[in-house]
């Protein structure tokens, strides 16, 4: 039987990487890209070649929609579905949580109701190592690392795995789920620190960092997180949760001086600001089970991928 794969739900950075991937890789599925295509969202971001494959299908439809959701589902016979919930500005979620709420949380339930009525086969939510909270130097997320979000972006995304896990143990659903660490590449909506960064220095103005910049993310390049996510659809057994991280982990400040430096300013367009409400201290991801079970891990060191990326953004 020929895979039908519903995937959700943003035409911009982590799902239009994908896309552009794996799309004219395999051609014998029949991928279905739905997005509400909000603020952030930018068709653009998939390639000519892609859109204009036939094996590939847009519907601009909200994940919150239960109605429309279902006529998707009827025209097309799904098999699977790879679902990324869109909310995931955690100073956004901090200006409007209800979004987040109704997005991320009743979105994916929708998704899992139409996964039981229509019968499908896989269900792989892509969630966060933000579920986890913060933790000291020298500790690291595993897979059993209880959830203690910060941030209603956070909980909304770990309120969704529970959900995925409730339907997983309720209705024997077969799910898989990833929770990956802070992505960075082509397409990133400017809100976000690198791209937003890179823009503010082209037009010649100070970058603002939170706080003194000392809270530390683990770096995961783009397109080995989409191959990760590949790998686990492809390969896991069933109800397995794999951690996804990029070995990389730098202080919000260092990442600002390296982008100054490849982009030849000096300290003095670093600005300081108030930190974030209850702003998490540090993310690092065990990755060491996708790793043993699949044999995958970065293959982008963050030296070479941080160049690539400001080049991406300069030449646009």
């Amino acid at each position: 039987m020929k895979k039908t794969i519903i995937v959700t739900w943003w035409a911009w950075f982590i799902w239009s990487n994908f896309l552009n991937k794996f799309v004219v890789r395999f051609t014998d599925i029949h991928w279905v890209n739905i997005d509400a295509l909000t603020y952030a969202g930018k068709l653009e971001n998939i390639s000519n070649e892609v859109a204009n494959s036939t094996n590939y299908s847009f519907e601009k439809v909200d994940i919150r929609d239960r109605d429309a959701l279902r006529e998707i589902y009827k025209k097309y016979s799904p098999t699977d579905i790879i679902h990324f919930a869109a909310e995931s500005h955690v100073d956004n979620s901090i200006k409007n949580p209800t979004i987040f709420t109704e997005t991320n949380v009743i979105g994916t339930q929708n998704l899992l109701d139409m996964h039981l009525e229509f019968k499908l086969n896989r269900f792989h939510h892509i969630s966060t190592d933000e579920v986890y909270g913060d933790l000291p130097n020298g500790w690291f997320f595993t897979e059993t690392t209880p959830l203690n979000p910060s941030s209603p972006y956070s909980c909304s995304k770990a309120s969704s795995d529970f959900y995925v896990k409730a339907y997983g143990r309720t209705f024997w659903i077969d799910y898989t789920i990833t929770r990956c660490s802070n992505n960075y590449g082509p397409n990133q909506d400017n809100e976000k620190l690198i791209p937003h960064f890179i823009e503010l220095l082209q037009a010649d103005k100070k970058v603002t960092v939170y706080g003194d910049g000392s809270n530390i993310r683990d770096w995961l390049y783009v397109e080995d997180h989409c191959d990760a996510i590949w790998e686990v659809f492809t390969k896991s057994e069933s109800k397995w949760i794999y951690n996804i991280g990029g070995n990389n982990e730098y202080t919000n400040l260092e990442i600002t001086k390296l982008i100054l430096k490849e982009m030849w300013k000096d300290e003095s367009y670093i600005g300081f600001v108030d930190d974030r409400k209850w702003h998490d201290v540090r993310y690092a991801i065990d990755a060491s089970k996708i790793k043993n079970d699949i044999s995958w891990e970065p293959k982008i060191k963050f030296e070479k991928g941080i160049v690539m990326t400001i080049k991406y953004y300069l030449g646009k």
